[in-house]
């Protein structure tokens, strides 16, 4: 690492034997009184997509009222009221190239892609590069990692999986071209290492952190020479963002000790992962937000359940699976239930926003400097349709998004369209995207 009493460079890291740590942005990075400060002090946009699957029972989903100002909330979104000023609710959205035999594969892989899924069971998949990908390849080379794709499941599922689709339609959001699918990680330890490990194979950094009781304790000796470079204000900074990294790296180990203590793990979630699913979803949550403040990625997305799934969600009382359920055939239980659990995932998306809320980043927060996407490929999960798509869309893109907004269509309009105003926000610009017509002129300043 090298430091100069002028200025640090924003890419500065702590390394050690087995790890790397990204900094958060430092006022010591940022030259004072100087032209260059003006760009080093820009602060970088980020973007993120959250998967949700099955749709939503959208008559609790829908704000009241017509477009314009939000004002009351739904029942399934309530837990946004803190939120709102930085959130859009966008109705009526709609994804044509989803409809197929395998409306579930191609609600989940249309999701960031816009595109029609080939329809086969084999190897020989395709699809279209995703808009996460795009951004990716726009400025993740300014980043360790160009993106981040995590999940809630591990799926190991190969052949058909939905009416001829090949399974890694339902398993992988995000594609960096039309026959490569990225795999996501599950597992809170191994995106952990992807984060911060730096060495040796992936089983080598985990006995060489459990050794030394912590990746902080491999990165000691460069934070020592850094601390006596910064100011006040700095040392906070970087002390809470290694605080966050220490507790989190704690909480995996803990889950890690309830697997071995428990031998018989629940299949539907990878071993080594907290026993409630809400503390998995956190946990992973957490691991974008060190991502982002440490600017390792740019560009997130998480699955926060795979389409088809059987999970259950007693925690709120929902026993029953969240596929059969999402049937509902208008049964005013089954609609409740599926309310409740449309509820509980926006809950964790409300976790997010605020864990990101309370970063400071340059004048404002690291949400202020994020565009988010949060919603799900399929409308109402009952007849498998794409019209009327759940989505919400929060984060300020560093001045360049506005929020309070419920922006609600008479006619159907093009995800697409939504995916290509979300790339102008953070600064990529192009013609076109999957089927789109147009941009989101709502979301226009």
């Amino acid at each position: 690492m090298i430091i100069t009493k002028k200025s640090l460079p924003r890419r500065t890291l702590l390394r050690g034997v087995g790890a790397t740590i990204a900094l958060p942005l430092l006022d010591a990075m940022v030259p004072a009184m100087t032209a260059q400060a003006k760009t080093a002090a820009a602060p970088a946009r980020r973007l993120g997509f959250v998967y949700i699957p099955m749709g939503a029972n959208l008559s609790q989903w829908t704000p009241p009222g017509d477009s314009g100002q939000l004002g009351r909330m739904s029942r399934i979104l309530e837990s946004m009221e803190p939120f709102k000023a930085d959130l859009n609710v966008i109705t009526n959205l709609e994804n044509k190239n989803a409809y197929s035999a395998g409306n579930h594969a191609t609600a989940n892989s249309g999701f960031l892609s816009a595109a029609k899924a080939k329809m086969t069971e084999g190897a020989d998949y395709e699809l279209a590069t995703t808009v996460d990908q795009i951004a990716a390849q726009h400025f993740g080379d300014q980043t360790a990692l160009p993106s981040l794709e995590l999940s809630m499941d591990l799926q190991t599922n190969v052949g058909d999986c939905d009416n001829g689709f090949a399974c890694v339609y339902q398993n992988q959001l995000s594609w960096s071209s039309p026959t490569t699918p990225l795999h996501s990680v599950a597992h809170p330890r191994v995106a952990f290492e992807r984060l911060f490990g730096d060495g040796g194979t992936a089983a080598q950094r985990r006995a060489e952190l459990r050794i030394d009781n912590g990746i902080l304790d491999w990165v000691g000796e460069d934070l020592t020479r850094l601390k006596k470079e910064l100011g006040a204000g700095d040392k906070r900074t970087v002390e809470d963002y290694l605080d966050t990294v220490r507790e989190v790296e704690r909480r995996i180990e803990r889950a890690e000790k309830q697997t071995e203590e428990a031998p018989l793990p629940d299949l539907d979630r990878p071993t080594g992962v907290p026993p409630a699913y809400a503390d998995h979803a956190r946990m992973m949550f957490d691991l974008q937000v060190l991502a982002l403040q440490g600017d390792i990625t740019r560009v997130t997305t998480f699955q926060l359940a795979r389409e088809t799934s059987n999970r259950t969600y007693p925690e709120i009382g929902v026993p029953d699976p969240h596929h059969p359920t999402s049937h509902h055939t208008n049964d005013p239980l089954k609609l409740e239930k599926l309310a409740k659990i449309n509820a509980f995932h926006v809950s964790l998306f409300g976790y997010y926003l605020d864990k990101l809320s309370s970063v400071r980043e340059g004048d404002g927060s690291l949400l202020d400097n994020c565009v988010l996407l949060c919603g799900s490929g399929m409308g109402n999960p009952d007849v498998h349709d794409h019209l009327n798509l759940p989505i919400l869309v929060a984060g300020g893109a560093a001045g360049n998004l506005t929020g309070g907004r419920h922006i609600k269509y008479d006619e159907p309009v093009p995800l697409a369209n939504l995916h290509l105003t979300l790339l102008d926000k953070v600064g990529v610009r192009l013609p076109s995207f999957g089927d789109s017509t147009g941009r989101i002129e709502e979301l226009a300043l």
